[in-house]
């Protein structure tokens, strides 16, 4: 399963499978068999993230209000610019990002850690020990791992999240 995530991401990233990938899987590359690159744009990493930007802005301006200094305001007025914030937020992350918890268990309880848990996934808190592995714990947080990502085709300047407005009277 780590394999074919792997190779999935790298061609993901890179269009093509890495050579150790390729080795892992009994492929051989051939350079004439590689796709040319493509023309315009190259396409990096950052720009997906940046998508994700300019769709929380423009549908429920995270930006605005993330880089708004909140400090004069009182808890009344923030906490009813949240839920309208929050709810747009969340409801383009749903349409756009497929989410799943790393750990499928209940939060505040014993939990078991998997030998077979993906190098990141899991973070120790507390007294871990400096050699070796701890046979479980407490979950305090069950993680997040994107299953699927369904972003709109990008066009344009993709360092662009918001477009400035003005407003013709």
């Amino acid at each position: 399963m780590t394999l074919a995530i792997r190779s999935f991401f790298s061609i993901l990233r890179r269009g093509r499978l890495a050579p150790e990938l390729a080795a892992r899987l009994g492929l051989e590359l051939r350079g004439a068999s590689l796709p040319s690159a493509p023309v315009g744009r190259p396409e990096r990493a950052s720009n997906g993230a940046l998508q994700i930007l300019s769709i929380l802005q423009r549908e429920g301006r995270l930006i605005d209000f993330l880089m708004e200094d909140i400090a004069p305001y009182s808890d009344e007025q923030v906490g009813a610019a949240v839920r309208s914030v929050h709810e747009q937020c969340r409801q383009a992350l749903l349409r756009h990002v497929r989410l799943a918890p790393v750990l499928d268990a209940v939060e505040g309880t014993y939990t078991r850690l998997s030998l077979a848990a993906t190098a990141g996934a899991i973070r120790l808190l507390g007294k871990a020990p400096a050699s070796g592995s701890p046979e479980g714990g407490v979950l305090r947080h069950r993680g997040w791992r994107a299953v699927a990502v369904e972003l709109p085709p990008a066009t344009g300047d993709p360092t662009l999240i918001a477009p400035a407005e003005i407003e013709i009277e």
